[in-house]
């Protein structure tokens, strides 16, 4: 009886790693980079550690071969997200001393300029452009509200103080402000 040994070598599948899920706003670039392997081969024409510019959220597989030409596949999700469209709101006038709101709209998260926080209500010290950074998936947009602050108008009256019953006088009043005024006459009683 003849025999033969032959000497066979199982070689372990590479374990390769596509990376962790990722995201990216709409125009942004994104970079794949692969582990586990020694060469690798990615799906949809991208090339390992490249940069490219996703136009869709997609699945990305890469096929990583090792030295001794084992293969193993993995896959990655690159979301591309839209930017918000970021409204701060109307323009407003109040009057020195008086309380604000400033309240943005068009993404979940904003940053105020000047410590503001969004729905919460300020008095103003002087007239002030506000800016507001509205975050959705870190995709950022911004957009600004003024608030104009008048002063208080200054009242001065001259002419007789004290009168008897019966008798008239005559009264002058001047403001200083910006107009228009709504005056209120009070006869004491």
């Amino acid at each position: 009886k003849n025999s033969k040994s032959v000497n066979v070598s199982i070689n372990l599948l590479p374990n390769v790693f596509a990376g962790n899920d990722t995201n990216v706003c709409i125009g942004q670039s994104a970079i794949l980079k692969a582990s586990g392997a020694s060469s690798y081969v990615w799906n949809n024409n991208i090339l390992d550690r490249q940069t490219f510019i996703p136009s869709l959220t997609k699945t990305y597989t890469v096929t990583g071969t090792d030295a001794n030409g084992c293969t193993d596949t993995d896959q990655i999700l690159v979301t591309v997200n839209s930017y918000p469209q970021v409204s701060a709101g109307q323009n407003q006038t109040v009057c020195a001393g008086d309380s604000v709101t400033l309240t943005a709209s068009g993404a979940p998260y904003y940053t105020w300029s000047n410590g503001i926080v969004n729905g919460f209500s300020f008095v103003p010290a002087s007239t002030t452009t506000y800016s507001v950074i509205g975050n959705s998936n870190g995709c950022l947009d911004t957009a600004q509200v003024t608030v104009t602050v008048n002063p208080l108008p200054t009242a001065s009256i001259a002419g007789n103080a004290t009168i008897c019953e019966g008798e008239s006088t005559e009264i002058s009043i001047a403001l200083t402000g910006e107009a228009p005024w709504n005056i209120t006459y009070s006869d004491g009683t």
